[in-house]
This record gives C-alpha cells, structure tokens and sequence, in this order.
C-alpha cells in the first residue's frame, strides 16, 4: 500500500501493512524558510521532500503552502464592500441596510494576519451580519482541490477544512466569545438567527462536496475546546448541525473527522456523541489534560488522529525515550484505528532535532506491524 491508500484503509477498517503515520509539520518547515533558519541538513528540500524525508504522510493540501484553497466564499454583488488593503492592513467594510461592519487585519511580527477587528461589534449589528450571511454563499472549486490534490500525490489522502460550524464560526471570527455569550443570555433569538444563516451560506458548498465524486476525507477543523462549550450549548447547537451535515456527506462516502486541540478532559464522556467518524488532536499530558487511557474509554470505533503531545519534540524538555514511550502507548491503545502524529502540530520555533524525532518515529512506523 502507498500512503493514500493506508489513509483511506484506517477509516474503512482495511489490513494495514504497518502503522500509519502522518504527523503535521508544516508550520515548522514554513518558519524555518520564513526565518531564514532552516537548518544545513534540510536547506533545498521542498516541504515534499521533507516529509518523504521522514517517511511521513501528508494530509492537507493548502496549509501553510502556496496550493489554493478549495472552499471560495463569494458575496453577492448587490452588498456594497468598500477594501483597503496596505503592506500591514486589511481592512474591509461592508455596507448594508442596517448599519456598516468593519473588519480588520493587521501583518505581525511572525509574518502572518491576524484579526485585530471583529464585524460584530454589539448585538445591535447583529441584524446587519444576518443580512450579509443571507448574501453570502461558500463553494467548493475543483479546480483549486486538483492543484492540492496533484501536489501531494499518493502521500495521503487529500484534505481540507470545510468552515466552521455556525457557533464557532461566530465566536471565532465575527465576534468575540466573551460578547456572544452574553448575547446569548440577553438576545438569543438574534443569535440563533444570524447561526441559521451561517448555516444556510453552507447550503451550495454542501451540495458541491457530495456531488464532487473525487472526495475520501473531509476535515471540520473545529479547534474545539471545552472552555468554548456548555453541555447545553453543545447538544443545541454543535450536534444539530453536525448530524446534518455529516450525514449528508456520509451518504456520499466521505469520512470526517473533526479537530479537537484543546482541554477536553470533561467532555470526553460526548466523543460518543459526535457524527464524525474520527477525531483529531486530542492531546494527552503532558500538555493536555487526559491521559491516553481515558481517551481510549471514550473514543469507541471512532479513529484517533494524532495522539503524541507536540511538547515531546522539545529537546530541552523531553528525550527521545520520553518520547518513543508515549508513541509506543499511543499504538498500542489505538492501532489500528489510528492515524498516528502530532497533536497539534511539531513546535514552529524547536530545532534540527524535532525533524530528527519525527524521522525516527517514521522509520519506526514502517517497522511496526
């Protein structure tokens, strides 16, 4: 089997020849190059080559890389934007029959944008956002999937994110948490009807993805934490959505799985609960808060994806017999329903060594049946 091929056999439950692993370090690589450290042993090796490098899969297709993103979002032409952009702003203003929406990004000190200025600013300009959500509509290009698509080639299977669910969507990037839980308590109404047309701007995009016949495996890139969620918000508003809309790709033969990179001790008892056929980046102590062996209680059938705490790569702070325990735990608790890596992600900043770690447990990978 190549990689693509044991991607899409730990979801359907096929034999795999040895343990998958498809660790994350595309941050890294893209800090490296950006900072003009990358180390001697690497420099001319294309992100590809690195992974090859490593005998490592590949999972996403357009992060932290120049491939285009296969979800377009497209606003009608009738809603009047006004954009200036400059070398460190993006500023983009929305006119609408109920008052304006600004949004604003500015360029950091690590080189990328970051969101200084959300849309909603009070619920008053909740009735403004709606108005813009009906006029908005995400799509999926397959144009854009194929570039990913043949860049990566048969390291795994191709992947992307479709958006977020309309509750993160609003506390993630049109408001602030702090505002939408208030404006839960005060105005709920409002807000459940600017999350009904989050939702129905996904309607097309929806569509698109199960008629696609060229899609194995889809991302619901969450960032889900529990400091985010209540039981009651979850079971109101999470599951309703995501039921819908993995059912619907379920019916087309597409897998999901949904990326959960935070403190999750006290929700572990929901995995259960959750449509998605595997769930990503749960991360264990040291740096998260549940052990491996409560995750193995709750997840069921479901396929961990990731499992090794990111902080392991970390020379200063742990070895690499640290680290070989914890993959060798991490196999051995979920193998073969695994995807096995990072959660989240190999540190940006740490050195030569974390590469090294991975290779390591690449190579150790193949070896492992």
């Amino acid at each position: 089997m190549n990689f693509q091929q044991m991607n899409l056999a730990v979801f359907s439950g096929q034999h795999l020849p040895h343990v998958f692993f498809q660790p994350r370090f595309e941050p890294w690589y893209w800090w490296h190059k950006e900072f003009n450290c990358m180390p001697r042993r690497y420099e001319g090796m294309s992100l590809l080559d690195l992974y090859d490098y490593c005998h490592a899969s590949t999972r996403t297709i357009h992060y932290y890389n120049d491939n285009p993103d296969p979800i377009v979002c497209e606003v009608d032409p009738s809603v009047k934007q006004i954009v200036h952009h400059t070398d460190t702003q993006r500023l983009t203003r929305y006119q609408t029959p109920y008052g304006e929406l600004v949004t604003e990004f500015e360029y950091t000190v690590d080189h990328t944008w970051r969101e200084v200025q959300f849309p909603i600013k009070t619920p008053d300009d909740l009735e403004a956002f709606t108005w813009l959500m009906e006029r908005t509509r995400y799509r999926f290009d397959r144009a854009k999937f194929d570039v990913g698509a043949k860049w990566m080639g048969e390291r795994g299977a191709p992947q992307f994110w479709v958006p977020k669910s309309p509750y993160q969507a609003l506390l993630q990037f049109w408001w602030t948490m702090e505002d939408v839980v208030y404006a839960m308590a005060d105005c709920p109404e409002k807000v459940e009807r600017a999350m009904e047309a989050i939702d129905l701007s996904y309607d097309t995009l929806y569509e698109e993805l199960c008629g696609a016949g060229c899609l194995k495996i889809i991302n619901y890139g969450e960032n889900l934490h529990e400091q985010l969620i209540c039981p009651d918000y979850f079971e109101r508003y999470y599951l309703p959505f995501y039921e819908k809309r993995c059912g619907q790709l379920r019916a087309a033969g597409i897998y999901t799985h949904v990326h959960v990179d935070g403190y999750f001790k006290h929700m572990l008892p929901w995995l259960k609960k959750f449509p998605h056929d595997g769930i990503e980046a749960l991360t264990p102590l040291p740096q998260g808060d549940m052990m491996l062996e409560e995750i193995r209680e709750h997840i069921g059938d479901k396929v961990l994806l990731d499992g090794i705490p990111a902080v392991l790569f970390m020379e200063e702070h742990y070895t690499r017999d640290q680290l070989m325990e914890c993959v060798e735990k991490v196999v051995e608790l979920f193998h073969p329903r695994l995807v096995l890596g990072v959660s989240d992600e190999v540190p940006q900043g740490a050195g030569e060594e974390a590469i090294e770690r991975v290779k390591m447990i690449g190579e150790w990978a193949q070896r492992k049946l």
